[in-house]
């Protein structure tokens, strides 16, 4: 059966809840998922537990948010199966607390333009390790200020551009966030490289070995992307990943679990990698 390898919750920017995703993931047929959510590994244990309980693999999995150094764009990391998770709390949480640096100051621009309250936003973050510009959007949504988590209201506020809110997060470099994932045990896979503009980069961690796969299925491919991945993939011997990046109500475009997927034989060959990885250690 196919899997979907890249799942949010409520602990990072998603909507749903661990329980829930499991239970999506069964209704769907899927065989196994990997929750992914940002700079955590705080719901994959709970997530394995359920999972066997509904007979659904869960592997365990975090998305690292990183900057390419070379051109300064955002790249995003998926661990994948980490030996000792303990060793990368320390990035876990100079990140998260960056994001709520940068997030603290973007909802005081907001509470200064739309007649919300910060607790309306609190509420909307709890179980979550970060402020997100989600939960933010979520209680102007709620408060009928804006008509979606995403639309005019976002764009206004949340331009990287020109938003009247908008604060950056400073991000670690991409190449260290790596080689910290490799020495607590894990798999580096490079996510959604068309999403960013990433194929350099992709070209560059391929061909000096730094990571063991790139996110080939992602519902954000723009045409061509999936065939130029999957040769790239092919001419450096990387597992192909793909998932739906699922985030529940907290996406663009509705995209449910289970309708982008790797296929079983790329999941095999991720489990054969890290089997691989650690005879060699």
């Amino acid at each position: 059966m196919p899997a979907d390898l890249h799942l949010h919750t409520k602990i990072s920017d998603g909507s749903v809840g661990i329980d829930e995703i499991v239970m999506l993931a069964k209704k769907r047929g899927l065989s196994t998922i990997a929750v992914t959510d940002h700079d955590t590994f705080a719901g994959s244990g709970r997530a394995q537990i359920i999972g066997r309980r509904q007979g659904v693999r869960v592997l365990p999995g975090a998305e690292f948010s990183a900057a390419d150094p070379s051109t300064g764009r955002k790249a995003h990391i998926l661990c994948y199966l980490c030996e000792k998770p303990d060793r990368l709390l320390g990035l876990c949480r100079r990140t998260s607390e960056a994001r709520r640096r940068a997030g603290n100051a973007m909802l005081e621009k907001v509470l200064a333009l739309y007649p919300i309250t910060a607790e309306m936003v609190v509420r909307r973050t709890q179980g979550s390790t970060g402020l997100y510009k989600q939960h933010i959007m979520h209680a102007l949504l709620d408060a009928g200020c804006a008509d979606g988590i995403f639309g005019g209201v976002f764009r206004r506020l949340f331009n990287p551009k020109d938003g009247l809110a908008y604060v950056p997060v400073e991000y670690p470099d991409v190449h260290d966030v790596i080689g910290q994932i490799h020495a607590a045990g894990g798999l580096a896979v490079l996510a959604h490289p068309g999403l960013y503009d990433s194929y350099a980069l992709l070209e560059q961690l391929a061909s000096d070995r730094e990571i063991e796969g790139v996110e080939v299925w992602h519902p954000k491919n723009r045409e061509g992307d999936e065939e130029r991945l999957s040769a790239v993939a092919e001419e450096w011997g990387l597992v192909k990943t793909g998932g739906t990046d699922f985030h529940g109500m907290y996406t663009e475009r509705p995209v449910p679990v289970g309708t982008c997927t790797a296929p079983d034989e790329e999941v095999e060959k991720l489990l054969r990698r890290k089997n691989s990885s650690a005879k060699q250690t």
